[in-house]
Parts: C-alpha cells; structure tokens; sequence
C-alpha cells in the first residue's frame, strides 16, 4: 500500500529500511537533497544543496506529494543505500568483500578521491534490511581518517 500522509511515508521508509541521508520527510535535517513543504495548504517538493532550496512541483494535497516523493524513493537506488565500509585501505575492502559475500549480503562499492587523487577512499554500500546483518561490520571497515 503506498503511503497517504508524510507520517505513514516516513514509518515505510524505517520499516523498509530505507536511509534519511537525502530525503527530509516529516522534518528531519539534511545538508543536501529532496523534501516537502507546506505552504497554507499548497505542498511543495524542492531540492536543497549549500541552503538553498530550489522548488521542482507543487501539489494540492498531501496524498499527492507523498505518492510523489514514495515513487523518487522506490526508483533511487541510493536511497536504500548504507556504507558500511570507507578505507583507503584496499586490503581491508577485498576483506569486507569476503565477509559480505559468506553472508550472503547483495552490496555494491565505488572508490572517490575523498582525500586527493592521489589517496582514494573505497566505499562499500549494502542495501535496505540487509543492514542489520552487518551493522556490526560498520565499526570494522568504515575509517574517516
């Protein structure tokens, strides 16, 4: 059933698994990402980056902007995402890989120039519920410095 209120969108993304790290609903903070407004009964869907809201539809329900925001959530595939790894190390990433794939853990990596190009960092994501069979490797694997 898909969610009516931002109350109900909000308990589907917990129960789903689903990560706030992009999408403000129901009023948690975010630096950067979509989110619903409402202005005197006129619903709005932005986006905001560096504090600056940019707004992309507007809507005259709420029912209306929740079907809205629950479809750009189901078609995101970062927003069911979770890193539990964050190394420049890329022995202890091949070792992340090892443990997920015993468990049988569906993940996916990437590697970005967080500290330079010429020191990369190796992320490890895995998706929705599977986070809590491996949250326990999070204190492992993810290092910010």
């Amino acid at each position: 059933m898909t969610p009516q209120t931002q109350v109900e969108l909000e308990t589907w993304m917990k129960e789903n698994c689903y990560n706030f790290n992009s999408y403000t609903i129901n009023g948690n903070a975010i630096h950067e990402g979509y989110g619903i407004d409402n202005f005197g009964g006129v619903f709005i869907w932005y986006y905001t980056e560096r504090g600056e809201k940019n707004k992309l539809k507007y809507f005259q329900s709420e029912k209306d902007v929740v079907e809205h925001a629950y479809h750009q959530l189901v078609s995101d595939k970062w927003a069911k995402t979770h890193c539990i790894g964050f190394t420049t190390d890329k022995k202890e990433t091949n070792q992340l890989v090892g443990e997920l794939e015993n468990l049988g853990i569906r993940f996916m990596q990437d590697e970005i120039p967080y500290f330079g190009p010429d020191r990369p960092v190796y992320r490890t994501f895995v998706f929705g519920c599977d986070i809590n069979e491996v949250k326990h490797l999070k204190a492992k694997f993810f290092k910010e410095k």
